[in-house]
């Protein structure tokens, strides 16, 4: 079984994109709610049991996925930790390699002591910069502090939310477009229905497993996951176990698999 940290990370700048918002109605303030509220959406969709599931359910429905299927061994979900820590954290790693994220990251975490809305707000964007965030993202980690402190995320609530609602929420605070919000419910909130069609190396294994020349775009590939559904997360891990495979060169990428009669939008 490949190790999690085998599949390219969500941080790659070279697999991400962060400039799409979905269309989303103006989200209302909501009241802090306590952490035993939170319905833990997730766990246990993210069992080995469940995933093998819904693998065979999706090899079965998308001759795509049955190619990735078929090459890419076991894997295990990626499990974040989530709340204002981990969003935090998430917007560090935005557009950097993996090594440097990790090494801002320990100073961020170094300097802060503990990385709560209290801590960033008692620290101009000076401060922040030293820790090794650019300037954009201390003005983001700011603000997102500050929209704790005004009402306007509550993290514990997102648990009670739809994907979509959860995606509206999370999109509304400036610095966090969709792919870093989709990101977070997957890998944060164990959310299996949850797919980051901007995520290129998702767009390469895609292209790769249909044996085209060309890969989708974000748009195009959302539009083949529709089909996906409730299992859109499960693809997305196993089209990036399959890129890391593809990667390693542990497998190679069929000449075609689709009929070149096929209406469907591969």
């Amino acid at each position: 079984m490949p190790k999690v940290s085998d599949r390219p990370p969500p941080t790659d700048p070279a697999t991400s994109r962060d400039d799409t918002r979905p269309s989303c109605p103006p989200a209302p303030a909501v009241a802090p709610s306590s952490p035993e509220d939170a319905t833990g959406a997730g766990s246990g969709r993210t069992s080995p049991a469940a995933i093998a599931e819904a693998r065979r359910w999706l090899a079965a429905r998308d001759p795509v996925l049955a190619t990735a299927d078929a090459r890419t061994p076991d894997f295990q979900w990626r499990h974040r930790p989530g709340g204002f820590a981990g969003l935090v954290k998430m917007i560090v790693e935005q557009q950097v390699s993996v090594a440097s994220a990790a090494a801002i990251w320990r100073r961020v975490e170094a300097g802060l002591g503990e990385v709560t809305p209290a801590a960033v707000m008692s620290r101009d964007p000076d401060a922040l910069r030293s820790f090794g965030l650019s300037a954009p993202k201390a003005r983001y980690v700011l603000g997102l502090a500050e929209a704790v402190r005004r009402g306007q995320i509550d993290f514990d609530h997102l648990d009670r939310l739809e994907d979509g609602e959860a995606v509206c929420a999370l999109t509304a605070l400036k610095g966090v477009g969709r792919w870093t919000a989709e990101t977070y419910l997957m890998f944060c909130h164990g959310r299996t229905d949850v797919f980051p069609a901007g995520d290129v190396a998702l767009q390469e294994a895609h292209r790769a497993a249909a044996g085209r020349a060309e890969r989708h775009g974000e748009k195009t590939l959302y539009q083949c996951a529709e089909s996906w559904r409730p299992h859109r997360g499960v693809a997305a891990h196993l089209l990036w176990a399959y890129y890391g495979a593809l990667k390693r060169g542990e497998v190679e990428a069929p000449k075609s698999v689709i009929p070149l009669s096929s209406n469907r939008p591969y």
